[in-house]
């Protein structure tokens, strides 16, 4: 994931950058309006600093960026122009969409090749290693539901996407515990 301190301070710099932009469209937020906007503003900043490499960070700015409220949070949390954003939106859109294509075809595949198991060599089967394989399958899909555009991977990439997801996650947790800290100090001087 890089140096770390380095890309929890990306982080830190582009979160807080995102939610004083969504602070400022938004005058009178309530509770659950400002709790969606830290939120997003820090899912959005830290998927950002991996700089496009992580299929998750290109989802969940994908995902971000569909609705046109977020969309100008998301723009100013990418940086720069709103020119450079849009391209950068555009692409993490368009490199998501052949992967839901894949996943419809894989489904079909999977559908036939069970069935030719299950008539195939029925008896041969044991009942342990069905209910192995099938408690396998049932984790893998709550861990594709889990994770940002995890619904389109393979079971390697969704394993490794799934360590830098929660190397992120880290990170983020890290700078927030030690922000709320610091304002701790500053509100409460001992």
């Amino acid at each position: 994931m890089g140096n770390s301190s380095l890309v929890k301070q990306e982080f830190l710099r582009k979160w807080i950058r995102g939610f004083r932009k969504y602070s400022s469209q938004k005058k009178n937020m309530n509770m659950v309006e400002r709790k969606k906007a830290i939120k997003l503003s820090a899912d959005v900043a830290m998927a950002s600093t991996r700089n496009e490499t992580t299929r998750w960070s290109q989802a969940l700015i994908a995902n971000a960026s569909r609705d046109g409220n977020n969309k100008v949070l998301t723009e100013n949390i990418l940086d720069s122009s709103s020119q450079h954003s849009e391209k950068l939106v555009r692409k993490n859109l368009m490199n998501l969409s052949p992967l839901c294509s894949k996943r419809v075809r894989s489904r079909k595949v999977l559908r036939r090749s069970r069935t030719m198991i299950h008539k195939s060599s029925k008896e041969r089967l044991m009942t342990s290693s069905i209910a192995k394989r099938l408690k396998v399958q049932k984790r893998t899909r709550r861990l594709k539901n889990l994770l940002p555009g995890g619904e389109f991977m393979d079971d390697v990439s969704l394993v490794e996407e799934t360590l830098d997801y929660i190397q992120s996650l880290r990170a983020q947790v890290e700078v927030m515990r030690c922000l709320v800290t610091a304002s701790e100090l500053f509100i409460n001087p001992s």
